[in-house]
């Protein structure tokens, strides 16, 4: 297998998650097959900068976003770092490289209105799906956890008594959550349907699909868009804008910074700060609305 040490190195070494390490293989053989294909190399270790270049240019020309190349060539970038560390090569090719400048992206999160409209207004049909799906929204709302972070969530990381929910996160770093008493409700609700599934093939995991298996990423972005598409115009409609909702609601309701932060699971506080820029534009509309010269 191509790259074997390397994966192994990300794997236990650096504690990247089986999903962030399939990502970066991916990447490595891109290029791999683009440099065999045009210069008839067999490997990537000896693959010099003009190399490099041209598989970037090839990439903007086949309308690839600038954010996707820099995330390959970022990959690449730390393939060669390991092989400086390793001793299997002398120079890193893309040392003096600098990232393709990317636009900022504005992530508008949904309103508390549009939230209450989903989990208050719509029906939920009272079935297996209906319940999970509900269940889904109430937690990416009410914990702030990733799309992936959910897939892989267990029935022993739920902890009833004690209102937690145990979170796999990145770079295998587990973090606890609280949970609302409403979602626990519901998720007794869905523990009742979900034992009642006539298979029940992946029984460790929480969340399933009707035939028994466990629940998978598009499904998720699916069921999330579903939803939200009958109370919201945004554009944008995907489990990261429930979570990036999540973020933002409670620092507009003035929760602490750092707490936000570790409940996002995020590593430092430049993470957490993408949102308070919603939180900012709150607190200015609260202080124009309530400062005696805010009128004058």
């Amino acid at each position: 297998m191509p790259f074997k040490s390397f994966i192994e190195y990300l794997l236990l070494e650096k504690n990247y998650s089986k999903l962030t390490v399939k990502a970066y293989e991916n990447d490595l053989n891109d290029f791999l097959i683009f440099n065999t294909a045009q210069f008839d190399q067999k490997g990537i270790e000896q693959a010099n900068y003009s190399q490099l270049r041209s598989w970037i240019v090839s990439m903007v020309e086949s309308d690839i976003s600038n954010r996707t190349i820099n995330r390959k060539i970022s990959a690449l970038n730390s393939y060669y770092k390991f092989l400086l560390k390793t001793g299997t090569i002398q120079n890193n090719p893309l040392v003096k490289h600098k990232a393709l400048k990317t636009s900022k992206k504005i992530q508008i999160p949904f309103s508390e209105t549009e939230i209450a409209i989903v989990l208050d207004e719509l029906n939920f049909e009272n079935d297996f799906e209906g319940i999970r799906d509900k269940l889904i929204i109430e937690l990416f709302y009410s914990t702030g956890i990733r799309r992936i972070e959910l897939v892989e969530l267990k029935l022993q990381d739920l902890d009833i008594a004690n209102k937690t929910l145990k979170v796999l996160g990145k770079r295998n770093k587990e973090r606890f959550v609280p949970l609302l008493q409403s979602v626990i409700q519901t998720i007794s609700n869905y523990l009742k349907v979900r034992s009642e599934l006539e298979i029940i093939q992946n029984n460790d995991y929480l969340f399933l699909t009707k035939k028994g298996v466990k629940i998978y990423e598009t499904l998720v972005y699916r069921i999330i868009n579903q939803y939200f598409s009958l109370a919201s115009s945004k554009v944008k409609k995907s489990p990261h804008i429930l979570r990036h909702s999540f973020a933002t609601h409670l620092l507009n309701q003035g929760a602490d910074l750092n707490a936000v932060k570790e409940l996002l699971g995020h590593s430092s506080l430049a993470a957490t700060q993408v949102y308070t820029h919603n939180s900012i534009a709150e607190l200015k509309k609260v202080y124009l609305n309530a400062h005696p010269r805010s009128k004058k």
